[in-house]
């Protein structure tokens, strides 16, 4: 039986042209998604007219009051009426949509805010009097006069009452606040010299939720500030400086160590040209610097921020300006991979100092109530010599011991050998024992490293195996009878593309006719391949991320296994020379502070923690 269509109706369709405020309601559900792309919209409006000091305040999340105030430039009171209307604008003359230099541009925002809600601006410009202009549902009132300093107020309430439908579609009031704070600290950390605030008025109780003070000093200095104040102390203390620059694109922002690795990718910032933007392209290139140092559950934590020519970038791509599009986008990933990668192996050996703090407090006691009149236990610490000589005084007699003898000992205390530089004073320090044949005690200047052998020399070993693959290319293995993978003509000339990189990691491919590919070799070290499977994987990390690295993480992934079979087992004495040997390795090699799995190879405990947990300061 036919069904009817619903499509066709017996009358002809009439094209009809819609009305300013259809228009901008539709417009509105484009660009105002929710209350936080409001504030963003708002906020943005603010930086683009020189604001130094920004507050917003909210309530119910942003449903019901949204009002931003600056001390930027100001609007004059005669264009006030112009400011609401669509498409109007002061940040281009339309003569050139990609030289853009500004947040906004389009002349949407008021007018969609407008259209939807209850919205107010009062502004003042230097040297002329404050005025004020309303809309509600898309219907604008005459100017008139107010009373402001300077700067400008925008307040929105009673989002989407004229479109009551959309309401239904918001989630809960703590659900979109947090969607706001999120928003506001994206903005915050790609300004560092304005100040921001933000307050929850909810219920006319006024609650600062967020303030972050203008930063003083160079870039770097007042980048490393504001991320300390948005995403925490440990962030800032445990990330690495970026700074690389290739055909005119500058990369700069903070990664941390991958020993400070997230469950998920909310750590994760994103700039271009000082705007926030979640792109798959800048997301693909920045898991793929980590991918070394990650396991696959593991998310690194950064914020990079990608500076250009706007010739070179067009942030006209969606309607929220949330994703761009590179005009060179292999420039830009190339930049990311190994800016990142040499930043990292800069670092070295270190790794997170959240690993000792963690450590600490699983280590740490129940603390007793001291009575109130028990002064503080303080002692001095002894000098080296006087350990030193303690430590002979103390030594048990070769001949009795006064322990119970143990048929496998899980513990060995290596002598005090005199240097003639102190090995305590290297960053690792002097080897000083081995436990339970697996664990490396050491001393430091500063305290002791307990090092794991087993992880630690895995990661020199798989260092050194890459190095070498490096230096003599991937061995490949010519097939007996080439492989013919039939695919679809656009996904075969994808690869095509990636011939020449694919063949430098082993892998050889050349056209078959049609979408067919003929794959003739595949990495020896992978040993039998689906040549199939392999390159439909490829395929879909390309059209997910725009690039590939399936091939080079499966040989890296061989070399990992290699490395953990060829080091040293747990279990396994070592001597004194052999432990401090590996010491030295350690700090000498790049990425050493973490396993191939991201977890840490070591942890330093400082003898003021050490001498916390004991109660002795």
């Amino acid at each position: 039986m036919a069904l009817a269509n619903p499509k066709i109706t017996p009358n002809r369709p009439v094209i009809r042209q819609l009305d300013e405020t259809a228009i901008n309601r539709i417009a509105a559900g484009e660009v105002v998604e929710r209350p936080s792309a409001a504030v963003k919209e708002l906020v943005e409006n603010s930086i683009d007219a020189g604001a130094t000091r920004i507050e917003v305040v909210i309530a119910d999340g942003g449903k019901t009051l949204i009002r931003v105030t600056d001390n930027g430039c100001g609007i004059t009171a005669d264009q006030l009426p112009l400011a609401l209307s669509r498409h109007a604008t002061s940040k281009i003359d339309g003569s050139d949509l990609l030289n853009i230099h500004s947040f906004g541009f389009r002349g949407e925002a008021l007018p969609s805010l407008g259209a939807v809600g209850r919205l107010t601006i009062t502004s003042r410009c230097g040297g002329e009097e404050a005025s004020v202009i309303a809309v509600a549902g898309g219907r604008m009132e005459a100017v008139k006069p107010a009373a402001l300093s300077e700067g400008t107020v925008v307040e929105l309430k009673d989002l989407f009452y004229a479109t009551p439908a959309r309401l239904k579609f918001l989630r809960t009031d703590r659900a979109e606040a947090q969607a706001v704070t999120d928003t506001v600290k994206r903005l915050a950390m790609a300004e560092p010299f304005i100040s921001f605030s933000l307050v929850d008025a909810s219920g006319g109780n006024r609650r600062e939720v967020f303030r972050a003070d203008a930063e003083q000093g160079e870039m770097f200095d007042a980048l490393n500030g504001r991320l300390a104040t948005v995403l925490g102390r440990d962030f800032a203390e445990n990330s690495i400086a970026i700074d690389a620059e290739r055909d005119g694109f500058h990369l700069t922002g903070y990664a941390a160590l991958p020993t400070y690795s997230r469950g998920s990718s909310v750590a994760q910032f994103l700039f271009v040209n000082g705007r926030p933007v979640k792109d798959k392209l800048l997301i693909g290139a920045l898991r793929g610097a980590y991918m070394d140092f990650l396991s696959r559950d593991r998310h690194p934590a950064a914020a990079l921020f990608v500076d250009c020519n706007p010739q070179l970038v067009d942030v006209n791509v969606h309607p929220a300006k949330s994703e761009v599009r590179f005009r060179e986008p292999g420039l830009v990933r190339g930049l990311i991979v190994s800016g990142l990668r040499h930043a990292l192996a800069g670092a070295g050996h270190r790794a997170s100092s959240t690993v000792a703090s963690e450590t600490l407090g699983a280590m740490r006691p129940e603390q007793p109530t001291a009575p109130v009149y028990q002064a503080p236990y303080r002692v001095e610490r002894p000098t080296y010599t006087a350990r030193s000589t303690s430590y002979d005084m103390q030594a048990p007699a070769p001949e009795y011991s006064g322990f119970a003898e143990m048929s496998a000992p899980s513990a060995r205390v290596e002598p005090v050998i005199e240097e003639a530089k102190p090995l305590e004073a290297l960053p690792l320090g002097a080897a000083r024992a081995q436990v339970h044949e697996n664990y490396i005690i050491a001393q430091t200047e500063t305290g002791m490293v307990i090092v794991d052998q087993h992880a630690a020399h895995e990661r020199l070993v798989y260092e050194k195996l890459k190095k070498q693959m490096a230096e003599n290319g991937v061995a490949a293995q010519a097939l007996l009878i080439p492989e013919i993978v039939e695919l679809s003509s656009g996904d075969a000339q994808m690869l095509l593309d990636l011939a020449d990189d694919l063949t430098k990691l082993g892998l050889t491919i050349e056209p078959f006719g049609g979408g067919a590919i003929c794959v003739r070799e595949t990495p020896a070290i992978l040993g039998e391949v689906n040549a199939d499977a392999m390159l439909r994987d490829i395929l879909d990390e390309l059209a997910d991320l725009g690039d590939s690295t399936t091939v080079q993480v499966r040989i890296e992934a061989i070399l990992s296994r290699v490395a953990c079979h060829g080091s040293i087992r747990s279990g396994r004495r070592m001597r004194g020379e052999e432990m401090n040997a590996l010491l030295r390795e350690m700090e000498a090699t790049p990425h050493s502070g973490q396993c191939n799995h991201g977890r840490p190879t070591y942890v330093e405990l400082r003898l003021s923690d050490i001498e916390r947990l004991f109660g002795r300061t």
